[in-house]
């Protein structure tokens, strides 16, 4: 705790939380609605913050006192409960410690996932849609809220791609180790003989951008194509040509949108999507341009990041940093927490070694 504390400089945010407060305080603070965005957001993050640290820092003093009295009565009861106290206390900080971890320009944004099946056939496509359910259960389990921008129905069954946004402070940080190649070996429901199958999907993790970050977009850069909306929806969301895509002319990034009725806010959705996934390949562009100059350039696809295996044996295995779960089920419905944590780490150790 005292080397968070170090590291997140508590006197110093309770400091910027004291001015950000007088901002906030002006009545014409939302003259600028950008400023005011900026401004509500960063206290917003600063006292949650806080207040965590706060929280645990007091419940380590009860924490000591609880053993001292423990200790003094020799009260066997309540020296167990101040152990179990202490295994909550421990997973707090280390996931407070791995939070102090996440220090990149984009970290603290929100994310936009985008998974798509790979090789497999139906297999892949029911693959890419357990791990959108995977992560979305993974919000859900933390309270975040998740908007669903796009999804590609396969013909047979599951997705051949989803888009989905998690609104959440460091969603972009902690997800962001997830991006890369997903293999999945288990028998296939699809196969009437019972084979086991190997199938793969791809999930792509972004920053969502704030209205002061700079991704100009010429007109003519971009094509637009107004669809009808397919899959299940409303009353009137297959009846209408509201289902947007935007195809970036000079990259070929094709992004969609079909969550709203509107055709004008499903434009609007999918440029927020489109301006993400071109900063994303700006950073990959200056990443890859790094590597070459380190000759460590790998290929992506097929050089899977994480394995779940459902026969001939039950394990989820993280090929970078070797941590592993007998439990895929339990991982599949979004306890992914431990995984997050170790690749954050992994992450840390791996760019303090370049």
């Amino acid at each position: 705790m005292t080397t968070i504390g170090s590291v997140l400089d508590v006197d110093g945010m309770r400091r910027e939380i004291a001015d950000l407060g007088e901002q906030v305080a002006v009545p014409d603070l939302w003259d600028d609605q950008v400023n005011a965005q900026r401004v509500t957001g960063r206290l917003s993050l600063l006292q949650g913050t806080l207040d965590r640290f706060v929280s645990l820092e007091s419940r380590l003093e009860d924490l000591g006192v609880m053993v001292e009295l423990a200790a003094e009565e020799g009260d066997a009861e309540a020296a167990a409960e101040t152990e179990k106290e202490l295994s909550k206390l421990i997973k707090q900080v280390e996931q407070l410690e791995v939070r102090t971890l996440l220090s990149g320009e984009y970290d603290a944004r929100e994310a936009i996932i985008s998974i798509r099946s790979g090789a497999g056939g139906v297999d892949a496509a029911d693959f890419a849609e357990m791990l959108m359910r995977m992560y979305t259960r993974w919000a859900e389990r933390n309270n975040y809220q998740v908007e669903v921008y796009d999804t590609s129905y396969a013909e047979e069954a599951g997705l051949k791609s989803a888009t989905f946004a998690i609104h959440a402070p460091y969603a972009y940080g902690t997800l962001s180790v997830e991006a890369g190649t997903h293999r999945l070996v288990r028998i296939s429901p699809f196969d009437n003989q019972g084979r086991r199958q190997t199938s793969f999907a791809a999930v792509e993790v972004v920053p969502v951008l704030e209205q002061t970050d700079q991704v100009d977009i010429p007109d003519e850069e971009i094509r637009v194509d107004v669809y009808r909306s397919s899959g299940p929806g409303g009353q009137s969301v297959n009846t209408t040509d509201s289902a947007v895509r935007l195809t970036h002319i000079p990259t070929g990034i094709v992004v969609s949108c079909q969550n709203e009725k509107s055709q004008l806010q499903n434009k609007a959705s999918a440029m927020v999507i489109l301006k993400a996934k071109l900063l994303a390949l700006k950073k990959a562009e200056e990443k890859a341009h790094l590597d070459e100059l380190r000759g460590d350039v790998q290929a992506s696809w097929g050089d899977q990041m994480r394995n779940y295996v459902l026969n001939p044996y039950q394990m989820v295995k993280e090929l970078r940093t070797e941590y592993e779960s007998g439990n895929p089920q339990a991982v599949l419905d979004g306890e992914i927490d431990p995984f997050l944590e170790a690749g954050i780490r992994w992450r840390v150790g791996a760019d303090a070694q370049l």
